[in-house]
C-alpha cells in the first residue's frame, strides 16, 4: 500500500471531476491506494510486493495556489548530451518515469508519443526518466515504439528520482507528472495512463492557466 504523505505540509492533493470520459475522481488529503504499475528496484522509489503491483492507479491534481516549490533536475540523455529543467522554465513539462521491461510502460508508450506530437505546437516538453536501463536499452525501446523525445538516464545515483521525492515522489513505475510553467508539480498519474484523454486533459488544464 502506498501513501500520499509525500506532499508538502499544507498541500491538499485533490482531484476534481472534469466531466470528461476517462478521468478518475479522487478527493481528500490522505489517500492510500493499491496501484497498477511495476515496482522499481531502485531504493529511491517505493518497492511493493515484488516486481509488479496490481490494482487501480490514481490521478491527483494540486490546485495552483497550493503547489510546492519548483523542482530542478538534470541528467545525461539516452540520445547523448544532457538535459536541465531550468531550460524549460516557461513551458509546460510532462515527465514520465519508466524502464524498458515494464509492461505498463510499454503499453502507454504510444499514447505518450501521440500526445507529445499533439502538443508540440503548444511548446509542451516531454521528457522521460529511465530508472533502470542503460542508453542502448533505452534507445532500443524508443526505436521500437517510435518515441521521439529523449529520456534522462537515472539508473545510477537516482538524482532525478530524489529531486521529486522530497515533494511528490514517483512511488511506482510508470509515473507521469505534469509540471506547470514555473516548474511546479501540477498533477500526477501513478501507474499506467488509464486513457489517453486523461493525460490530455491534465496537460490542457495547465496550458490554459493564466500567467
Amino acid at each position: 500500500m502506498l501513501s500520499f504523505s509525500d506532499f508538502p505540509s499544507g498541500t491538499d492533493p485533490r482531484a476534481r471531476d472534469f466531466h470528461r470520459p476517462g478521468v478518475l475522481l479522487l478527493a481528500g488529503a490522505a489517500i492510500t491506494i493499491l496501484l497498477s504499475g511495476c515496482a522499481p528496484e531502485s531504493a529511491d522509489l517505493t518497492e511493493v510486493g515484488g516486481d509488479y503491483i496490481t490494482g487501480t492507479g490514481t490521478i491527483t491534481e494540486i490546485p495552483r495556489a497550493e503547489r510546492g516549490a519548483p523542482i530542478s533536475f538534470s541528467g545525461e540523455l539516452d540520445t547523448g548530451g544532457a538535459a536541465d529543467s531550468d531550460d524549460w522554465l516557461g513551458s509546460v513539462v510532462v515527465v514520465n518515469f519508466w524502464y524498458a521491461a515494464c509492461p505498463p510502460c510499454r503499453a502507454e508508450a504510444p499514447d505518450l508519443e501521440s500526445l507529445n506530437q499533439q502538443f508540440l505546437p503548444d511548446g509542451v516538453v516531454f521528457i522521460g526518466v529511465n530508472v533502470r536501463d542503460q542508453a542502448a536499452t533505452a534507445g532500443a525501446f524508443s526505436d521500437t515504439f517510435g518515441i521521439t523525445y529523449p529520456s534522462i538516464l537515472d539508473a545510477g545515483a537516482g538524482e532525478v528520482q530524489l529531486a521529486f521525492a522530497g515533494q511528490i515522489a514517483p512511488n511506482a513505475v510508470p509515473t507521469t507528472i505534469v509540471l506547470d510553467r514555473e516548474g511546479r508539480v501540477a498533477s500526477r498519474i501513478i501507474g499506467q495512463i488509464p486513457d489517453r484523454s486523461v493525460l490530455e486533459t491534465l496537460i490542457e488544464d495547465v496550458i490554459g492557466e493564466e500567467g
